[in-house]
């Protein structure tokens, strides 16, 4: 073969390789950028919460990372962006229009004000919100406030009082028990009491509602302690380690109910050496927790290795707030159904509520769902029980509990 043939033929090869590249660069400039969702998180990074909040901030924005580096919803780049309100009422509606100046579609929060105050704002822009911390306020009527991963904090009170009272086997058995409770004056707490008074009230021969106190944003409990004093179940105020180290301190031998929203600040009881005193004490859990199996209890525990390794052990230690990845994912997931269903050229916030009124998922086998009337995604609970000497609270039971929501 002459050297000319040869010539033409590498110009030829050359030609046809240089063509397809162009032709596939081509095909990319022409792919449409992805549909981007931002998240407006608001939550508390300098307030009274912001132990806990700090932390769920962390777990919120490394779940949106690790969907975004997996192509978990494809077509779709997920962003987080977060307005420090300080846990302060008068930045709530502030910080509700900052997010959403800055492309917010879709609403989280921690904080449980926040979610009645904005409730009025979400409903004229067609927005929704998700709460870890709902309020039951913000639920009345349902509306475009959703408890993602979490119920209403009077059923927690019901569920968790109806099991104590048949499960517990040191529940007196020749009278009722007394039972009463303290919280700082807010939303949660107040809807927990109240949960817990409705329980008693509607159960005589179980409980003697003794009473719920609610504090003035005050660190010292000696009131409520004393008034507490002769219960035999107490449900402690959020934060918990003033109040139970004051309690034990007198001489009190109540045991501690307490809810996932107490075990967001474990880690105070660990820095202050309280483990004998919340030894035995009873939590009502919407997830489950660092030390069980399941799909997403294990993914947590990756993010934490990829993102924070170094801080891993620490933020496990803390309590329960880097676990609001489970929370999160079924925000996230209701986004991917939502853009499977509608398509991302027709994703609107609309879809998100529209697609929510029958949406339903399992996560690690708690089963969750949404309807035209139902705001809160848990249809099950499950009850941990503290054990000082492990320094950790552990699974009582292997089924998961129906909700009582009426005594």
């Amino acid at each position: 073969m002459s050297n000319k043939i040869v010539l033409r033929i590498l110009a030829f090869v050359l030609f046809i390789t240089t063509l397809a590249s162009f032709l596939g660069c081509g095909d990319d400039d022409k792919k449409p950028p992805p549909l981007k969702i931002t998240i407006g998180n608001h939550s508390d990074l300098t307030g009274v919460s912001s132990n806990a909040m700090i932390l769920v901030t962390r777990s919120l924005e490394d779940m949106v990372d690790y969907y975004n580096e997996e192509n978990l919803i494809p077509g779709v780049e997920l962003e987080v962006i977060t307005y420090d309100g300080q846990y302060n009422p008068a930045n709530d509606i502030p910080g509700y229009h900052w997010l959403k100046e800055r492309g917010a579609e879709v609403f989280f929060t921690g904080i449980a004000p926040a979610s009645i105050t904005l409730k009025p704002l979400l409903e004229e822009d067609q927005f929704v919100m998700f709460s870890v911390t709902p309020p039951t306020k913000a639920f009345q009527p349902p509306g475009r406030v959703f408890a993602a991963g979490n119920t209403l904090a009077q059923w927690d009170a019901t569920t968790v009082l109806k099991w104590v009272a048949e499960n517990d086997p040191d529940f007196p058995t020749d009278r009722p028990a007394k039972v009463g409770g303290a919280f700082w004056s807010e939303d949660y707490g107040a809807d927990c009491l109240a949960g817990a008074k409705k329980y008693a009230m509607a159960h005589p021969e179980q409980y003697e509602w003794v009473g719920g106190f609610l504090n003035d944003w005050s660190f010292i409990w000696d009131t409520e302690v004393d008034k507490l004093k002769d219960c035999d179940y107490v449900f402690p105020p959020i934060p918990m380690n003033q109040f139970v180290k004051q309690y034990r301190n007198s001489g009190y031998s109540a045991t501690f109910i307490g809810t996932d929203a107490h075990l967001a600040f474990l880690g105070m009881i660990d820095n202050a050496d309280l483990w004998e005193e919340v030894d035995g004490m009873w939590f009502i859990k919407c997830g489950r927790w660092w030390n069980d199996e399941g799909e997403i209890v294990e993914l947590t525990k990756k993010l934490l290795q990829i993102y924070h390794s170094d801080e891993a052990d620490s933020i496990i230690r803390s309590g329960i707030s880097y676990l609001g990845t489970q929370q999160a994912y079924i925000m996230l997931e209701l986004i991917k159904e939502t853009v499977e269903t509608v398509g991302s050229d027709n994703f609107t916030p609309q879809a998100i509520y529209d697609t929510a009124q029958s949406f339903s998922i399992t996560v690690d086998g708690c089963p969750h769902s949404y309807s035209e009337t139902k705001r809160t995604s848990n249809d099950g609970l499950a009850v941990y029980q503290m054990r000082a000497a492990e320094k950790d609270i552990f699974r009582v039971h292997v089924e998961w509990l129906p909700i009582v929501y009426e005594p």
